[in-house]
């Protein structure tokens, strides 16, 4: 079995076309073909399967792509080791919500990139935090940032990073704004402007609403928080959405918070990796990374916050 096998039996399981795979590679295909039928027999066992004109792994290529990540990433390192670089190398694949990658993410990114320009990042939009879980699971992503409530997870390793407040948000000429306390019931006949399903706050929304037993019709469901925002701020309906997302339109006049008296679960940013993941140099820089600068952030904003109430 070796290293070059294995590559090419990863870029073949992630993009599941043998044609795309030799490509990428500049092999010939005939190449990638002669390469994974080698490893299949070491193996003795099939690990794709053609259905029609589709190529999937079977689960034996599921549970083995695992393993080849491993080994790839180890021979990777072993590389870096042995060269006698000191600075981590390799790349990094994140998965984060558009939220986290407008609004939280950058100031990380830069740094990060700062410190290990060697380390390549690539990151991939996670709609919900149930697909960024299920992308971590299936060895898709080295690490994903994920906004929900504290719970424990089986197969994934999840620290909390810092703490995130909702706004119930609507047009600064909304009739509701300008009530003192704003009931569920209040929101079953006005429009909801809804993220994905699977996404933590849309969750939120969706629970506490049922739990007064309202059940409001008129919904729209979009993938971009921005076109949530801007439809908000038209004046097409009202949204639930993190503080960091809506905090400079409130300021600006261009939208304003209602005081709903329905208190929520509080939502944590999250970074998550699987707990079988080898924690490689690059990816152990990226997390401490994040630890102190996302950790570091949240202590600030605490600060601020209490310093406001000492002054009030």
């Amino acid at each position: 079995m070796e290293i070059k096998q294995l590559i090419t039996f990863k870029t073949a399981a992630e993009n599941l076309n043998f044609t795309q795979t030799a490509k990428r590679l500049k092999y010939a295909q005939s190449s990638v073909t002669a390469q994974i039928k080698s490893l299949e027999k070491e193996l003795d066992t099939q690990l794709f399967e053609r259905l029609g004109k589709k190529l999937y792994l079977t689960e034996s290529g599921r549970q083995f792509k695992n393993y080849a990540d491993k080994l790839i990433a180890l021979s990777e390192e072993a590389k870096l080791v042995t060269s006698g670089l000191t600075e981590p190398a390799g790349t990094l694949i994140i998965g984060a919500q558009e939220s986290q990658c407008t609004y939280r993410l950058p100031p990380l990114l830069k740094e990060f990139k700062d410190q290990f320009p060697n380390v390549k990042l690539i990151f991939k939009p996670a709609h919900s935090d149930e697909m960024a879980k299920e992308q971590l699971l299936n060895g898709e992503l080295d690490a994903a940032f994920i906004m929900d409530v504290l719970k424990t997870e089986e197969t994934l390793t999840v620290e909390p990073l810092m703490q995130d407040e909702m706004k119930l948000v609507a047009s600064p000429d909304h009739p509701l704004v300008n009530k003192e306390k704003v009931f569920s019931y209040d929101l079953e006949q006005e429009t909801l402007l809804l993220t994905e399903k699977g996404c933590s706050y849309r969750k939120i929304l969706e629970e506490s609403l049922r739990e007064d037993d309202v059940y409001p019709v008129n919904q729209f469901e979009f993938v971009s928080i921005e076109a949530i925002k801007q439809c908000v701020i038209a004046g097409l309906g009202i949204a639930i959405l993190p503080a960091m997302v809506v905090e400079k339109d409130i300021n600006h006049g261009l939208m304003k918070e209602l005081k709903w008296e329905h208190s929520t679960p509080s939502l944590f940013t999250q970074i998550a990796w699987h707990k079988d993941k080898l924690l490689t140099v690059p990816l152990m820089s990226f997390v401490e990374l994040t630890r102190r600068t996302l950790k570091g952030e949240n202590m600030k904003e605490m600060n601020g916050q209490n310093n406001q109430q000492l002054n009030v």
